[in-house]
């Protein structure tokens, strides 16, 4: 036989064998996603139903329901056998299909995050639904008396006297010394389960298991520390001067409770124009029911199925959640008609539409944000139109004298918010990253050298306690904040190619956000329906024409 001939029908040999073994891996692929989904959607279905009635009534039951349901999740994912099989599906790169390809990218990293021992599984699961019953059922007390987190709020935010600022600030805090050596063992047992799998800890392991890297995350937060630096402390010096006279003290002399923000991650509204006294005027739900159904993004189903107001055993912070996939997407707050709570229901919504839209023809592992962060950044590209001047007067019909008012400072209070959240951000990244580095460590001290450094807030001269365990997302969302800074740099990004996609809407959006279904329609094509059959950089690749780059944001807030 010709040398030439024997060659081909060697490589059609070698290529049909290869395609067979192909079309046989996806095969068996597909029905172990199948199978999987089939055991996976409805305990999903039950845990999701489970943690909304819990945090909507604090009973011990409706918890321990919701911890029950977590574990078999877990337990589902953890199953060692399984990931033998989803590795090496993955390693043999013999999976072509685009949406099956990435179903096992995602199937692999759930099982990676759960290869745990049974019991130190359940044990985790145990404290850690434990930790965020008390967290969220739990009330400060002023004087002997029990307060809520929007008594704290509206005390540190109108107060004039020093004295009940500084208690309801310590108020703020209680919960901490409550929950910190619990959340001191939770770490702890986070790690134990972390190592057996590579990783040197558990905070290493949640980043990359969320497709991301420890080494570029750390030189994110160097660049943004050189760039927010000088910035915020010239911002910041002026707040003091305002503070200082506001609370007949030294500018020296300030403490963490004169910055009405518990954790002074958001701006203090103390500039010649305050936004509070605007959205006082109107309700709140309703300004973000009739913005989203303006821009062709409706949210009256959504609001609808939530629960928006402050009481007795309620969760008192604010979440979305998609409870099943299919389109029922609710979201929970403790309302109040003022800025911070007009930002906070755009900002939750944005969640909520983003699950809403998604393609609901794509696999169900594929109906999810192509990322937390990506999520975020949705949320806070609507949030930040709280402290937009064009905004409000569309939105409120701000007479004239208003809306140059808040022209004047609209863009300052933004800015400011910004760079402040960069600097908050900081804390709770190194913070964090620490403590999962050394739990044993002396971290409450580590928490006041990191709030002075990065913030430039004096801590208290006496003892203090646990401060750092007061910040909820140590419980609920580990190793998670950094997301809220990615999600800022892709909410400038997607700002940008927003604008640019549809030009009459101008420099930064502003007023012709308001009724314009041009950004529905983009976010809903673009980012919402792919849901997660993207990596979370190709998605922002797809949608804006460029990975994610943070010149958008540096471009927005810092030049």
């Amino acid at each position: 036989m010709n040398k030439m001939l024997l060659a081909g029908w060697l490589v059609v040999l070698l290529l049909s064998s290869v395609y067979g073994k192909e079309e046989e891996v996806e095969s068996q692929l597909r029905q172990f996603i199948a199978d999987r989904v089939k055991q996976l959607e409805p305990m999903a279905l039950a845990s999701a139903l489970a943690q909304w009635k819990a945090s909507t009534t604090g009973r011990e039951e409706d918890y321990e329901q919701f911890n029950q349901w977590q574990l078999k999740i877990k337990e589902l994912y953890s199953d060692r056998n399984a990931f033998a099989q989803v590795k090496k599906w993955k390693e043999s790169q013999l999976v072509k299909d685009e949406l099956l390809r990435r179903q096992l990218d995602l199937l692999y990293w759930a099982h990676l995050r759960n290869q745990i021992e049974p019991e130190l599984l359940k044990q985790i699961v145990a404290l850690d639904t434990k930790i965020q019953k008390t967290y969220n059922t739990f009330r400060g007390e002023m004087d002997g008396k029990k307060v809520t987190n929007s008594d704290i709020y509206k005390i540190m935010t109108a107060e004039k006297d020093s004295r009940i600022r500084e208690l309801a600030w310590r108020a703020s805090k209680q919960v901490g010394d409550v929950i910190a050596k619990d959340l001191i063992q939770l770490v702890k047992l986070r790690n134990q389960a972390a190592r057996p799998l590579g990783f040197d800890n558990y905070h290493t392991l949640s980043i990359t298991a969320g497709e991301q890297d420890v080494k570029e995350l750390d030189r994110i937060f160097q660049t943004l520390d050189d760039l927010t630096r000088r910035p915020f402390a010239e911002m910041k010096a002026e707040l003091d001067q305002i503070l200082a006279k506001d609370y007949g003290v030294e500018a020296s002399a300030l403490m963490p409770w004169h910055y009405h923000d518990p954790f002074f991650q958001r701006t203090p509204l103390v500039y010649e124009f305050n936004l509070d006294r605007i959205y006082e005027k109107f309700d709140v739900k309703q300004l973000a029911e009739k913005f989203y159904a303006g821009i062709g993004l409706p949210v009256d189903d959504i609001l609808a199925r939530s629960d928006l107001y402050d009481r007795e055993g309620k969760d008192p912070n604010a979440f979305s959640t998609d409870i099943d996939r299919k389109g029922d997407v609710r979201i929970l707050c403790n309302l109040n008609n003022d800025e911070r709570w007009m930002e906070t229901i755009l900002h939750e919504l944005g969640h909520a539409v983003y699950d809403k839209y998604h393609d609901m023809d794509l696999p169900y592992l594929l109906r999810e944000p192509a990322h937390s962060f990506a999520t975020e950044g949705v949320a806070m590209f609507f949030g930040r139109l709280s402290r937009n001047a064009d905004w409000m007067k569309a939105m409120l019909d701000l007479p004239n004298d208003d809306y140059a008012a808040a022209v004047k400072v609209g863009g300052k209070y933004l800015r400011f918010q910004q760079i402040l959240f960069a600097r908050w951000a900081l804390v709770m990244y190194h913070f964090e990253k620490q403590l999962y580095a050394d739990p044993d460590g002396d971290l409450n001290n580590l928490w006041w050298d990191m709030v002075k450094k990065y913030q430039l807030v004096n801590p208290p001269a006496e003892a203090h306690g646990a401060n750092w365990a007061a910040k909820f997302h140590f419980t609920i969302a580990p190793c998670y904040y950094h997301n809220y800074m990615l999600g800022e740099l892709f909410a400038s990004q997607l700002s940008a190619a927003i604008v640019r996609n549809a030009p009459r809407l101008s420099d930064g959006g502003n007023v012709r956000y308001v009724g314009d279904k041009a950004v529905g329609d983009f976010l809903r094509e673009k980012v919402f329906a792919p849901g997660s059959r993207y990596s979370w950089n190709e998605m922002i690749e797809r949608a804006t024409g460029e990975k994610l780059n943070p010149k958008y944001f540096v471009e927005q807030f810092l030049q």
